[in-house]
């Protein structure tokens, strides 16, 4: 965490109050400054401070771009940071909310890590679909700026060819890629004509045209071409009887003709994916939640396209491994900003605050509920976050853990709400199963301004923390599990120590039938996780539940169906280590008195074949070797009286420089053999 050098606050013409006092204390700032229009008639005390060496904290959003402006014309060595805490905790419902701005100013001087950027090059190659005049005006205004096709479905009758772009008629069967590298398979593919007199003639349609493109202007009324559309890049949608919605998209387009910067949101390891083994089904949690369909299968794991990927997090959210993790930025720098926030507000005097993860959307609902309403209740701090999508479980309960004493996600309209109210009932679970209360954590679903206050309002709990606060660190998995003993250390005596869960949860044991088991331990061969393991030196099954994913590849490959799965929490420490699940007697070897095997499956194995297979008559002495190890096996057919292989003939024995040296003759060397 970096100390500003200089932190100057403003109150925004005395419309919010602000306490320097407590603001020092949250930043280590080495000098504060009070300010009432620092963007206007103050602007020269900001001029002073931005010229100076260090760091620089400006305590305004809003006006945040003119102090970097500021910031570049005086060409300065020091560095310039700003925050918001007016909207978020300046114009509230009248109370103090001086430890809430602590909190994000605190916030606000985290180094966050740097993050991953993908270039994508667009030469503004633009297809543009309709069915009306609508989408004929739009290519002839786009026609300046970008190379311009427009695809009609039906065929125009009267339109005149158009020498700035492209026409033709025919109907997309199928589209893939996003912004750069769109791919299009067109049926009926007939272009138009530009010769002759009158409206513009077509040729006879052609089905499987193929085409690439860099951005789809899509003007119909039919279904989109993609899943979740509005998170495709390149790919813009609109009602042509809507006109405001229509200039929107045409301008959009129009910008989308050069080099641009795209986060590489997910980083993915197929080292630790649990999709499936050797074939077997397992882990589908990411394929199953991706609303673009940027995540496919791919052999034993799966694939991500980092091109497709809208960001939303949902896989790495709901990943059990740790293969799927968010890179902007990592969950890691989210949970110290939530230890940041509630420490910080503790330290300025505050109780125990509310976390509101909120997106964008949620940014301009509070902002204009600050604005034109009663703001957020002082308790409440928001959290930015990407996405609503990406808050899973684990970060709901880092929350809890960190000192908060509730957390609400707040979504949006366009949030895909399916993947946030799983996880919330999976944090939840893990709540009571801990002797917490479940409306700790909540959803929140408001449009209006106006209600989010009110929400928020009527949406409280107890107003104490639910544990002691703890250090949430490590992966996601590591941090439910220490929020959980947190949680039921509190009252360890009245709480069983394992925690049911719903089915699917990405946490649990495996109930093994021992009577069915024959340690043949397949599981342990696929098991992608390293929660089932064998033991060397016996015949035994040994089970770590902290590692098992619940990906069910052990109970789909285990040929006795001795395996089921129960999904639950264990937050003891016991849970961190292997226990034997099966174990039996090994046979000893009747020929050298090695163990190797199960006692009960060689058993089985000579009582089923001796006797009663030509191999291992009963007068052969063949069946024992069933009952030989490895090396006695070989020995007993390749060598001694009565063997095996007895028809097969005594290989000669090896020639040997020194034979050479010797001066042997290959008579001779045959009689050597023989006398061994």
């Amino acid at each position: 965490m970096t100390k500003p050098d200089r932190l100057l606050l403003c109150s925004c013409a005395g419309s919010m109050s602000i306490d320097a006092k407590t603001a020092q204390a949250a930043t280590g700032a080495g000098e504060v400054r009070q300010c009432s229009a620092l963007c206007t008639a103050e602007l020269d005390v900001a001029r002073q401070a931005l010229a100076g060496d260090g760091v620089t904290l400006i305590a305004c959003g809003q006006q945040a771009r003119q102090f970097e402006e500021l910031s570049d014309e005086l060409g300065g060595s020091g560095e310039l940071r700003t925050t918001d805490i007016r909207d978020r905790a300046g114009w509230s419902d009248g109370r103090s909310a001086h430890a809430k701005q602590a909190a994000l100013l605190a916030e606000a001087m985290l180094d966050g890590p740097d993050i991953p950027l993908r270039e994508i090059v667009s030469e503004g190659v633009c297809l543009i679909l309709g069915s009306d005049a609508a989408a004929l005006d739009a290519a002839r205004r786009l026609a300046g700026e970008l190379a311009v096709t427009c695809l009609m479905d039906p065929a125009p009758r009267d339109a005149p060819p158009d020498g700035a772009f492209d026409l033709a008629a025919g109907r997309v069967r199928q589209a893939t890629g996003a912004l750069g590298g769109f791919r299009v398979t067109v049926d009926g593919y007939a272009p138009a004509d530009p010769a002759g007199r009158g409206a513009a003639g077509f040729a006879a349609p052609v089905d499987g045209a193929e085409s690439a493109c860099d951005i789809i202007l899509d003007l119909r009324r039919d279904a989109p071409l993609f899943p979740a559309p509005e998170k495709r890049d390149g790919y813009l949608r609109a009602d042509p009887r809507r006109p405001g919605v229509l200039e929107r998209a045409v301008a959009a387009a129009a910008d989308l003709r050069g080099r641009f910067e795209k986060p590489l949101h997910i980083r993915f390891d197929p080292d630790l994916c649990a999709h499936s083994r050797a074939g077997q089904p397992g882990c589908e949690r990411c394929l199953s939640v991706c609303p673009t369909g940027a995540i496919l299968p791919a052999g034993d794991t799966v694939a991500i396209d980092p091109d497709i990927c809208a960001g939303c997090g949902a896989c790495a959210a709901v990943c059990p491994s740790g293969a799927a993790t968010r890179d902007d930025p990592p969950v890691g720098f989210l949970f110290s900003r939530l230890r940041t926030l509630a420490s910080a507000y503790r330290a300025a005097g505050g109780g125990a605050p509310r976390a509101l993860f909120h997106d964008e959307y949620g940014a301009e609902l509070i902002r204009l509920a600050a604005r034109f309403g009663d703001g957020l209740p002082p308790d409440v701090i928001p959290v930015a976050v990407p996405s609503i999508e990406g808050v899973g479980h684990a970060e709901m309960l880092a929350a809890v853990g960190s000192g908060f004493s509730s957390a609400l996600l707040l979504c949006g309209p366009r949030d895909e709400v399916s993947t946030p109210q799983a996880e919330l009932a999976l944090a939840q679970a893990i709540l009571a199963g801990a002797g917490a209360d479940p409306e700790r954590l909540s959803l929140i679903e408001v449009e209006d301004p106006d209600a989010l206050p009110r929400c928020l309002r009527e949406d409280r709990c107890d107003d104490a923390p639910a544990c002691e606060p703890v250090l949430a660190m490590g992966g996601r998995r590591e941090v439910v599990r220490l929020v959980a003993r947190a949680l039921a250390d509190d009252d360890a005596e009245a709480h069983a120590p394992e925690i049911p869960l719903p089915d699917g949860a990405p946490y649990g044991a495996v109930v093994l039938d021992s009577d069915a088991c024959t340690l043949c331990l397949a599981c342990v061969s696929l098991c992608p996780s390293g929660a089932l393991a064998d033991n060397p030196d016996k015949p035994q099954l040994r089970f770590q539940e902290s590692a098992c994913l619940q990906c069910g590849i052990c109970a789909n490959i285990c040929p006795e169906d001795a395996i089921t799965l129960a999904p639950k929490l264990d937050p003891a420490p016991g849970a961190l280590s292997h226990r034997v699940l099966h174990e039996e007697e090994p046979f000893n070897c009747i020929a050298c008195g090695t163990p190797f095997g199960v006692r009960s499956t060689i058993e089985r194995i000579a009582k089923s074949l001796e006797g009663k297979h030509w191999m291992f008559e009963e007068d052969s002495g063949r069946a024992d070797l069933i009952r030989m190890c490895e090396d006695c096996r070989v020995r007993a057919q390749f060598g001694g009286e009565g063997r095996v292989l007895a028809g097969t003939p005594e290989r000669p024995p090896a020639r040997t420089s020194q034979d050479y040296a010797n001066g042997l003759a290959p008579a001779d060397h045959r009689r050597k053999g023989k006398s061994r």
